[in-house]
Parts: C-alpha cells; sequence; structure tokens
C-alpha cells in the first residue's frame, strides 16, 4: 500500500480536479499506471473514518457497480483503499486538509479529520472519472475502474465556503435540497445557507405558530419576471419543510460535512410572518388585517412593529430554530427594512424616546441587538446582511459580541465589520449574485443585474485590499447567493448556479494568484471535464456556447445593468 508521502517530485497537471489542489505529483516514475478498482478492491476504514467509508460505498459503489467490501486484517495489504486520520495533516494544514497517494498497490486517503479525508474523499472521485458521478452504472459488464498514478495534498483557503440558496421567493422540495447539498459537497464546499423566510413566503414549520405556514406559506400568484412585467403566473405557489424535514436535511448535510445556516429574515422582508400573524406589523399606521402574502418582488413598507410582544414572538420561533440546527450561526437578515411606518407609529416613536434612540436606524439596531445577546446567551452567533451595522451606538445599539456581518451590497461593509472586530462573510452582489446574468445577449432567460461570466467569477478576490493583516483574518470565507425571484424550478436554479459555482469553488478554496494572474485558460482546460461530471449528475447548467433553446424564456421582462460592476 502506499505510505505516507515523503519530499514531493516535480507537481503534475491537475487531472481536471475542481478545485485545484495545492500540491500535485506523480507517484510512479514516468507517469506509470496506477491502481485499477475491481470486485476484489476492499475499503480499510480506520477509527474515525467509517462515515466516509459508507459515503464511498454509496457513491462510487452504487455508480461502478463495485461491491468496495470492508476489509478485515487477516485478508492482508492488498488491493485497498485505506481511510485514516494523519495528526501531522492537521498540525500542517488544518483539520480539512487531506492527501490522496495512488500508485500500483493501492490507494490511501488522509485526513487532519475525518473531514479532510472525506474531502480527499471527493478527490478520489474525481480522478476515476465523469462516470463515477451516475448513480448506478452505465456498463454493467464494466469491472474495473482506473486510477493515476498520482498523489495530492490539499486544504481550503477559507473555512466559511458557502452558498445562500433563497428558498422563500420560489419553494424548493425537499429532493431539490438533497441534490444542492450533494452538489455542494462535489465541489468541497461546506456551509449551505437557507433564506427560509421572506415577504412572498415562509418555508419552516413552527409548532408553536402554525399560520407561520399555513397562510405564510402561499401566495395566491407570482409575478413572472421583474417588477416592472405585466405578466402573472395565476396559479398558487408555496410549500414549507416540516421540522422533520429540516432535521434529515441537517443530518444529511452533516453526513457530507456541510453545515446549514437558517435565516430568518427580521425586521424587514417579514410581509409573509404579518399576513399570518397581524399583530406583528405596524396595526396603529396601516390595517395589517387586511394584508396578504407578497405577490411581486418589490421592497415591502410592511416591517414588524418593535413592540415587546414581536420580541416574544421571534423569540418562541428561534427557540424551535435552535432546536432543528446545531451550528454556530443563525443569520437574522436586517436587510432593506423601510422605516417610513415606524416613523409613522406613534408606538415605534415612543419606542425610540423610551430607549433614549437617536432615530428609526438606531431603532433596527437595537432590534437586531436584542436577539444578537439572546443568541449569545445560548451559545449562538448571530450574521445577518451588512444593513445591521447601521444605527450607532447610543441607547446600547452596535452589534452584539461575536456578531458577524454579511457583506452583500459591496465590500466596504465588509470593510467596516472587520476594521470594528466583527467577522465578515463576503458575498457582494456585484460579483457574486448568481441571479445575475452570464451574458449579455438577449437569450439570457429573465436577465438581472450585470453580466457576471464564469471568468469574472474566477477572478472574484474575497479580500479586500484596503484591510491590514489583522483585519484579513476577520474574512470567514465567502458565499455566492441565489436569489430565485426569477427561478421558478430547479432547472431555472440550476441555470443560474452552474457553471459558475465551480469557479467560485475554486476561489474559496484554492492558493491562487491575484486575479489579474489567474490562468483562466487552464481552468477552462479542466471544466472540459467538470462538465462530464455536472452531466451525470444531471445538472442543467449554462453551456458555454449559450443557453439551450429550453432554457429561454423569450418575453420574461428582466432588469438588465450595463457596464462594469462597480466596486463598492
Amino acid at each position: 500500500m502506499p505510505g505516507p508521502a515523503g519530499p514531493h517530485p516535480a507537481p503534475t497537471p491537475a487531472h481536471g480536479l475542481i478545485p485545484a489542489p495545492r500540491t500535485s505529483w506523480a507517484t510512479r516514475p514516468g507517469g506509470g499506471a496506477g491502481y485499477v478498482l475491481d470486485e476484489h478492491t476492499r475499503i480499510e476504514a480506520r477509527p474515525g473514518t467509517e462515515r466516509v467509508a459508507r459515503w464511498l460505498r454509496a457513491t462510487v459503489g452504487a455508480a461502478t457497480g463495485l461491491p468496495l467490501a470492508p476489509h478485515h486484517p487477516a485478508q492482508g495489504d492488498g488491493g485497498q483503499v485505506v481511510l485514516r486520520l494523519d495528526p501531522d495533516l492537521e498540525r500542517r494544514l488544518g483539520a480539512e486538509g487531506h492527501r490522496v497517494v495512488v500508485d500500483g498497490r493501492g490507494a490511501v486517503i488522509e485526513g487532519g479529520s475525518e473531514t479532510g479525508v472525506f474531502w480527499g474523499a471527493q478527490t478520489f472521485r474525481q480522478l476515476l472519472g465523469p462516470e463515477v458521478f451516475r448513480r448506478a452504472p452505465v456498463d454493467p459488464a464494466r469491472r474495473q475502474w482506473r486510477l493515476p498514478a498520482l498523489g495530492v495534498e490539499d486544504a481550503p483557503r477559507f473555512g466559511w465556503r458557502g452558498l445562500m440558496l433563497d428558498v422563500a421567493r420560489h419553494f424548493l422540495p425537499k429532493d431539490g435540497v438533497f441534490a444542492y447539498i450533494d452538489l455542494l459537497a462535489a465541489h468541497k464546499l461546506n456551509v449551505l445557507h437557507l433564506h427560509l423566510t421572506d415577504d412572498q413566503g415562509w418555508r419552516l414549520e413552527i409548532r408553536r405558530y402554525p399560520k407561520l405556514t399555513e397562510v405564510g406559506g402561499w401566495r395566491p400568484r407570482t409575478k413572472l419576471g421583474h417588477r416592472a412585467s405585466p405578466l402573472w403566473d395565476p396559479r398558487p405557489h408555496g410549500g414549507h419543510y416540516t421540522q422533520d424535514d429540516i432535521r434529515e436535511i441537517v443530518a444529511y448535510a452533516a453526513e457530507r460535512h456541510i453545515t446549514v445556516v437558517p435565516e430568518i429574515d427580521i425586521p424587514g422582508h417579514s410581509g409573509a410572518a404579518i399576513a399570518a400573524y397581524p399583530e406583528l406589523g405596524n396595526s396603529d399606521v396601516v390595517d395589517t388585517s387586511s394584508l396578504g402574502v407578497l405577490t411581486t418582488w418589490r421592497t415591502n413598507p410592511n416591517v414588524l412593529s418593535p413592540a415587546d410582544h414581536t420580541l416574544r414572538f421571534y423569540e418562541n420561533v428561534l427557540e424551535e430554530v435552535l432546536e432543528l440546527f446545531p451550528g454556530t450561526f443563525v443569520h437574522l437578515g436586517g436587510d432593506e427594512c423601510p422605516k417610513e411606518q415606524w416613523k409613522a407609529s406613534p408606538a415605534a416613536q415612543a419606542r425610540i424616546r423610551d430607549l433614549g434612540l437617536a432615530d428609526e436606524d438606531e431603532l433596527q439596531s437595537w432590534f437586531i441587538r436584542h436577539f444578537g445577546l439572546w443568541l449569545r446567551e445560548r451559545g449562538r452567533r448571530l450574521i445577518g446582511w451588512d444593513e445591521i451595522l447601521e444605527g450607532g451606538t447610543a441607547g446600547g445599539g452596535g452589534l452584539a459580541p461575536g456578531a458577524a456581518v454579511a457583506s452583500w451590497r459591496g465590500y466596504a461593509g465588509g470593510i467596516a465589520a472587520a476594521r470594528a472586530g466583527h467577522d465578515v462573510v463576503m458575498c457582494p452582489e456585484q460579483q457574486v449574485y448568481f441571479d445575475h446574468r452570464q451574458a449579455a445577449g438577449d437569450d439570457e432567460p429573465a436577465p438581472i443585474g450585470y453580466v457576471r461570466t464564469l471568468e469574472d467569477v474566477f477572478r472574484f478576490e474575497p479580500v479586500p485590499p484596503q484591510l491590514g493583516e489583522d483585519e484579513r483574518d476577520r474574512v470567514l470565507g465567502a458565499q455566492a447567493n441565489v436569489w430565485t425571484e426569477v427561478m421558478e424550478d430547479r432547472r431555472r436554479v440550476d441555470y443560474q448556479t452552474f457553471p459558475r459555482l465551480a469557479a467560485f469553488a475554486e476561489v474559496v478554496w484554492s492558493a491562487l494568484p491575484p486575479p489579474a494572474e489567474r490562468d483562466f485558460a487552464e481552468f477552462t482546460g479542466r471544466m472540459a471535464e467538470h462538465y462530464a461530471r455536472l452531466d451525470a449528475l444531471g445538472v442543467s447548467y449554462r453551456p458555454p456556447t449559450g443557453p439551450h433553446p429550453w432554457q429561454r424564456r423569450p418575453g420574461i421582462l428582466g432588469r438588465p445593468l450595463d457596464g462594469a460592476p462597480p466596486i463598492v
């Protein structure tokens, strides 16, 4: 069996691996033959790697039709794939660091932790070829699968490598969520941010408040395209995840070393909750009992009342959320909260006076800080969109200790947060909002925003150059955001997300040079094989040559923005 790698020979090409590894080398002189998986191949799962072995049998075993039976010590050392933990890798590369070594005798997948072994197993799977990304053998007669004689040692650049899926605007059924968890794992991404609530729908069962899904989970019709479009889909749209669905999703993600971060949006983007429970709104300003779930995509003036009963309501909601999502972070939105109703509300103005606040911005800061402290008392951390920085520190405002910022309006919010001592996740809309169009042509379906090509995403840099060395350490990583106003089903989500997610995965995983120096031609060469993997996985990605006829949506109005996006 291959042993721990010694000094590495000259690097070799990355064999189509995405994201690109830090180091790869030939394990046999002259690039000799590697190892062949066959009916006799066994998996030896050393202590702590048993779940990875189960995943390999469920994926590689299913695609190849090979049993990949457990190894028994009496069977000797020949013809096997060994999974094991290596404390030295953890010391040198961190818990997610891993090494895959293949030669003529077999393969060893080592990691600094079980997570590292799992990412090594993803590399191992890619080395076997695109057919291994299918769910069953295409050629049942094929009984041998060749691996190249190759060593790979790797570790991620960032700890937060995420994708935000907006399941509130258009509900994505559970099987689609599972599919995206598998797609994240295949790209070594480790955070799935689920945008669960908004003006257009509430998607999470809260047992204490059943009307959140019974009423707030459905809208009578849906705007087709941009908000200025005259077209409507007259069908009711809705759906939600039960609490058991969420437990299943979270467990499925955890087996793939992915954390699910829930988002419960407050105090804006709360129209569905107000439609279900009108007392949550500013009833001294507007007849909240007449409000329904929003059917179009405009900013909603109907925001939460800053009353004590609203705070208690959302504390009760979050009690159930914490039971379902065991991760550290809970996202509470905090973005795009119009203040007009608070300005007109005697109750809101009284709250501002009682708290000694200066204005409505400070009232929102107080609102967010309340829940940041509430989460902190329970061992969790708040994360919110960069508007949560607004409002100053008067009256005890400002972010709660440990709160983090997702910088979406550009880089400025992340820079300000890092300089103020807060952790940051970079997701600037001008760079990594995948609802933005991929080309300038008329064939792009419901074109939104700036043109962001595969190459543009490949050249995205999460760490702003303005940050000093200590401040750069505040950047936890980055995530791409997929807002689904004009994405009615998984095929549309696939089209907007892929292939750009592959480039994003490389940006947040690999140790790349500065953006202008990155070799896009080399990346494109590796993508040729990766497209075949996406085909095998059934992903309806945008082809490099432009959309298929069935991917176009003629007559559906978008909102394209011309020119290069600003760096703000």
